[in-house]
């Protein structure tokens, strides 16, 4: 019970920070940019060191690779439909006042939901691998929530609205995590299946949005320590990871 209400903090607690510093404070870009590439190697780590590790043990080679790559597919597709908040233009990519807030809380709400299955597949296997995911995902939806909300209370003019929507949308990977631990996590080939396609998601997220949003090359002294810092954080979580 202890770790499910830890999971249950960690997802609604990376937005719900991410939020309130945005409305607070925005945060200097150089913060900005090096908590991207903390969220980016955090999430590469965990998907390379520990979500295809632990598919290989339960499923073949073959269908961990083709899950993998669903996976980047699907969030591809996800990207390509859905407008949403890109933290490297720090403004909407597709302006259109006709479909400006709706449009944006649909694009959030489904960009939550494959992280909050990730999430509950994680759980399902080992909670120690269901925390770490957590981890690796609130860290990123921090830095992620504040490029979202600044423009999105720049559109609406209401903090509280703004932060309303932005927090509104952790529902989708409360529900996420849901269908990840009770339906996906019944069986042990679909676990394996979830798993590599978990790794997708994040792989995905992390290379065609978070490392370039981090601009580590016009910044690379706080990029790369951001990176140094996540890949040191998730050796150190797998350490720890057996005491959970």
């Amino acid at each position: 019970m202890g770790n499910l209400f830890l999971i249950i903090s960690l997802i609604f607690i990376g937005q719900t920070l991410g939020s309130l510093i945005g409305l607070i404070k925005k945060p200097k870009k150089t913060v900005l940019y090096g908590s991207l590439a903390f969220a980016a190697s955090m999430m590469l780590g965990i998907s390379f060191l520990q979500l295809i590790p632990e598919s290989l043990k339960i499923i073949s080679f073959y269908l961990v690779i083709s899950s993998f790559f669903l996976g980047i597919i699907i969030m591809r597709i996800v990207d390509r439909i859905l407008p949403h908040i890109n933290p490297e233009l720090m403004k909407k990519e597709k302006p259109s006042v006709k479909r400006s807030v709706t449009m944006l809380v649909i694009g959030m709400a489904l960009h939550n939901l494959p992280e909050g299955l990730a999430i509950g597949v994680g759980f399902a296997l080992t909670p120690s691998l269901g925390i770490m995911i957590a981890l690796g995902i609130a860290a990123q939806d921090v830095p992620e929530n504040v490029a979202t909300i600044v423009p999105l209370y720049g559109l609406t003019k209401k903090r509280m609205k703004s932060f309303i929507i932005t927090t509104g949308t952790i529902l989708f990977e409360v529900i996420g995590f849901i269908l990840g631990y009770y339906i996906l996590g019944e069986t042990l080939n679909l676990i394996g299946v979830s798993l590599a396609l978990a790794a997708g998601f994040m792989v995905y997220l992390s290379i065609e949005e978070l490392i370039p949003a981090a601009r580590i090359k016009e910044n690379p002294r706080t990029g790369v320590s951001g990176l140094i810092f996540g890949a040191a954080c998730v050796l150190l979580i797998i350490l720890l990871g057996g005491e959970w």
